[in-house]
Protein backbone atom coordinates (compact mmCIF):
# COMPACT_ATOMS: atom_id res chain seq x y z
CA UNK A 1 0.00 0.00 0.00
CA UNK A 2 1.61 3.10 -0.72
CA UNK A 3 2.20 5.71 2.49
CA UNK A 4 4.51 7.13 4.52
CA UNK A 5 6.48 6.74 7.64
CA UNK A 6 7.67 9.33 10.02
CA UNK A 7 9.93 7.86 12.67
CA UNK A 8 8.70 10.06 15.81
CA UNK A 9 10.92 11.42 18.01
CA UNK A 10 10.07 9.36 21.10
CA UNK A 11 9.87 5.28 20.85
CA UNK A 12 7.83 5.42 23.78
CA UNK A 13 4.88 7.14 21.93
CA UNK A 14 2.62 5.12 19.62
CA UNK A 15 2.81 4.86 16.33
CA UNK A 16 -0.43 6.41 14.62
CA UNK A 17 -2.02 5.07 12.03
CA UNK A 18 -3.60 7.98 9.37
CA UNK A 19 -6.61 6.94 7.05
CA UNK A 20 -7.80 9.95 4.97
CA UNK A 21 -11.14 10.54 3.85
CA UNK A 22 -12.59 9.91 0.20
CA UNK A 23 -10.48 11.71 -2.36
CA UNK A 24 -7.86 12.49 0.12
CA UNK A 25 -3.91 11.02 0.27
CA UNK A 26 -1.63 9.58 2.55
CA UNK A 27 -0.83 13.53 2.60
CA UNK A 28 -3.68 15.04 4.59
CA UNK A 29 -4.10 14.09 7.73
CA UNK A 30 0.06 14.32 8.81
CA UNK A 31 -0.81 18.13 9.63
CA UNK A 32 -3.26 16.54 12.30
CA UNK A 33 -0.79 13.47 13.72
CA UNK A 34 1.27 16.83 14.49
CA UNK A 35 -1.22 19.00 16.46
CA UNK A 36 -2.53 15.99 18.22
CA UNK A 37 1.40 14.85 19.09
CA UNK A 38 4.53 15.92 16.81
CA UNK A 39 7.08 13.13 18.61
CA UNK A 40 4.91 9.93 17.76
CA UNK A 41 6.08 8.14 14.73
CA UNK A 42 3.42 8.74 11.91
CA UNK A 43 2.17 5.38 9.57
CA UNK A 44 -0.24 7.28 6.81
CA UNK A 45 -1.65 5.39 4.40
CA UNK A 46 -3.31 5.68 1.00
CA UNK A 47 -6.32 3.89 0.13
CA UNK A 48 -6.25 1.33 -2.48
CA UNK A 49 -9.49 1.95 -4.20
CA UNK A 50 -10.27 4.66 -6.65
CA UNK A 51 -13.95 5.61 -6.76
CA UNK A 52 -14.17 7.86 -10.12
CA UNK A 53 -10.24 8.88 -9.13
CA UNK A 54 -11.01 9.35 -5.85
CA UNK A 55 -9.05 7.27 -3.73
CA UNK A 56 -10.55 5.30 -1.22
CA UNK A 57 -10.13 2.60 1.27
CA UNK A 58 -12.99 0.21 0.48
CA UNK A 59 -15.94 0.21 -2.70
CA UNK A 60 -19.17 1.18 -1.91
CA UNK A 61 -22.61 0.53 -3.91
CA UNK A 62 -24.09 3.79 -3.20
CA UNK A 63 -23.69 6.97 -0.48
CA UNK A 64 -23.66 5.23 2.97
CA UNK A 65 -23.67 1.44 1.65
CA UNK A 66 -20.93 0.10 1.90
CA UNK A 67 -19.69 -3.11 -0.33
CA UNK A 68 -19.32 -5.64 2.56
CA UNK A 69 -17.38 -8.03 0.84
CA UNK A 70 -14.67 -5.54 -0.18
CA UNK A 71 -14.56 -4.31 3.19
CA UNK A 72 -13.78 -7.52 4.62
CA UNK A 73 -11.12 -7.71 1.84
CA UNK A 74 -9.46 -4.98 2.41
CA UNK A 75 -9.64 -4.43 6.24
CA UNK A 76 -7.57 -8.05 5.86
CA UNK A 77 -5.12 -6.59 3.64
CA UNK A 78 -4.67 -3.23 5.43
CA UNK A 79 -4.62 -5.35 8.62
CA UNK A 80 -1.86 -7.84 7.34
CA UNK A 81 -0.30 -4.46 5.46
CA UNK A 82 0.01 -2.70 9.02
CA UNK A 83 1.93 -6.40 10.21
CA UNK A 84 4.62 -5.97 7.25
CA UNK A 85 4.83 -2.37 8.21
CA UNK A 86 5.85 -2.65 11.70
CA UNK A 87 8.56 -5.07 11.01
CA UNK A 88 10.12 -3.02 7.90
CA UNK A 89 10.39 0.48 9.89
CA UNK A 90 10.69 -1.25 13.76
CA UNK A 91 8.08 -0.05 15.66
CA UNK A 92 5.88 -1.39 18.16
CA UNK A 93 3.00 -3.02 15.94
CA UNK A 94 1.41 -2.99 19.66
CA UNK A 95 1.45 0.58 20.32
CA UNK A 96 -0.19 1.88 17.29
CA UNK A 97 -3.35 4.59 17.31
CA UNK A 98 -5.45 4.76 14.61
CA UNK A 99 -6.28 8.32 13.76
CA UNK A 100 -9.22 8.21 10.39
CA UNK A 101 -11.22 10.74 8.98
CA UNK A 102 -14.44 9.46 7.29
CA UNK A 103 -13.56 6.70 5.00
CA UNK A 104 -10.46 6.18 6.86
CA UNK A 105 -12.46 6.46 10.46
CA UNK A 106 -14.46 3.31 8.77
CA UNK A 107 -11.67 1.20 7.85
CA UNK A 108 -10.02 1.95 11.55
CA UNK A 109 -13.75 0.95 12.90
CA UNK A 110 -13.35 -2.21 11.15
CA UNK A 111 -10.02 -3.47 12.05
CA UNK A 112 -11.88 -3.08 15.87
CA UNK A 113 -14.59 -5.14 14.42
CA UNK A 114 -12.55 -7.82 12.50
CA UNK A 115 -9.03 -8.10 14.28
CA UNK A 116 -8.47 -7.66 18.65
CA UNK A 117 -5.02 -6.48 18.22
CA UNK A 118 -4.62 -4.49 14.86
CA UNK A 119 -5.11 -1.11 17.40
CA UNK A 120 -4.28 0.10 20.62
CA UNK A 121 -7.05 2.37 20.26
CA UNK A 122 -8.90 4.99 17.85
CA UNK A 123 -9.15 8.38 17.24
CA UNK A 124 -12.43 8.45 14.88
CA UNK A 125 -13.44 11.49 13.06
CA UNK A 126 -17.07 11.13 11.82
CA UNK A 127 -17.27 7.22 11.79
CA UNK A 128 -20.04 5.60 10.45
CA UNK A 129 -20.92 1.48 11.14
CA UNK A 130 -18.92 -0.59 9.19
CA UNK A 131 -20.76 -3.42 9.34
CA UNK A 132 -24.23 -5.22 11.43
CA UNK A 133 -24.90 -8.17 12.68
CA UNK A 134 -21.16 -9.56 13.89
CA UNK A 135 -20.20 -9.96 16.79
CA UNK A 136 -17.58 -8.05 17.68
CA UNK A 137 -14.01 -9.18 19.36
CA UNK A 138 -13.57 -8.53 23.26
CA UNK A 139 -11.85 -4.60 23.29
CA UNK A 140 -11.58 -4.38 26.76
CA UNK A 141 -8.54 -3.17 26.34
CA UNK A 142 -9.15 -0.11 23.87
CA UNK A 143 -9.85 3.20 24.74
CA UNK A 144 -11.68 4.82 21.31
CA UNK A 145 -12.50 8.52 20.97
CA UNK A 146 -15.36 9.48 18.38
CA UNK A 147 -15.98 12.70 17.31
CA UNK A 148 -18.75 13.97 15.20
CA UNK A 149 -21.17 16.68 13.93
CA UNK A 150 -24.88 17.12 15.12
CA UNK A 151 -25.48 18.54 11.71
CA UNK A 152 -23.55 15.96 9.53
CA UNK A 153 -25.58 14.91 6.63
CA UNK A 154 -23.35 12.19 5.71
CA UNK A 155 -23.55 10.52 9.57
CA UNK A 156 -26.42 10.86 11.11
CA UNK A 157 -26.24 11.45 15.03
CA UNK A 158 -28.23 7.96 15.43
CA UNK A 159 -25.10 6.42 13.81
CA UNK A 160 -22.55 7.63 15.94
CA UNK A 161 -24.67 6.63 18.82
CA UNK A 162 -25.34 3.19 17.04
CA UNK A 163 -21.17 2.84 16.61
CA UNK A 164 -20.71 3.73 20.44
CA UNK A 165 -23.34 1.33 21.59
CA UNK A 166 -21.90 -1.41 19.45
CA UNK A 167 -18.10 -0.45 20.63
CA UNK A 168 -19.00 -0.48 24.81
CA UNK A 169 -21.00 -3.56 24.19
CA UNK A 170 -17.47 -5.09 22.91
CA UNK A 171 -16.35 -4.06 26.57
CA UNK A 172 -14.53 -0.78 24.69
CA UNK A 173 -13.94 2.60 26.72
CA UNK A 174 -15.67 5.19 24.03
CA UNK A 175 -15.73 9.28 24.82
CA UNK A 176 -17.77 11.07 22.34
CA UNK A 177 -17.06 14.63 21.19
CA UNK A 178 -20.03 16.47 19.65
CA UNK A 179 -19.05 19.67 17.60
CA UNK A 180 -22.50 21.97 15.93
CA UNK A 181 -21.22 21.57 12.46
CA UNK A 182 -20.93 19.17 9.20
CA UNK A 183 -19.22 16.40 8.08
CA UNK A 184 -15.65 18.39 8.06
CA UNK A 185 -12.89 17.91 10.21
CA UNK A 186 -12.23 21.20 12.86
CA UNK A 187 -9.53 22.18 14.44
CA UNK A 188 -11.56 21.95 17.67
CA UNK A 189 -12.45 18.53 17.14
CA UNK A 190 -8.83 17.35 16.60
CA UNK A 191 -7.42 20.04 19.41
CA UNK A 192 -10.27 17.94 21.70
CA UNK A 193 -8.36 14.69 20.53
CA UNK A 194 -5.39 15.90 21.61
CA UNK A 195 -6.46 16.67 25.12
CA UNK A 196 -8.30 12.83 25.35
CA UNK A 197 -5.14 11.27 24.54
CA UNK A 198 -2.51 13.02 26.93
CA UNK A 199 -5.31 12.53 29.76
CA UNK A 200 -4.63 8.90 29.20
Amino acid sequence: MKHIFNKGKDASKPTFLLLHGTGGTELDLLPVAGQIDDEANVLSVKGNVSENGMPRFFKRLAEGVFDEEDLIERTKELHEFLDEAAEKYEFDRHNMIAIGYSNGANIAASLLFHYQDSLKDAILHHPMVPRRGIELPNLSSKDIFITAGTNDPICAPSETEELQSLFESANADVTVHWENSGHQLTYSEVDAAKKWLASK
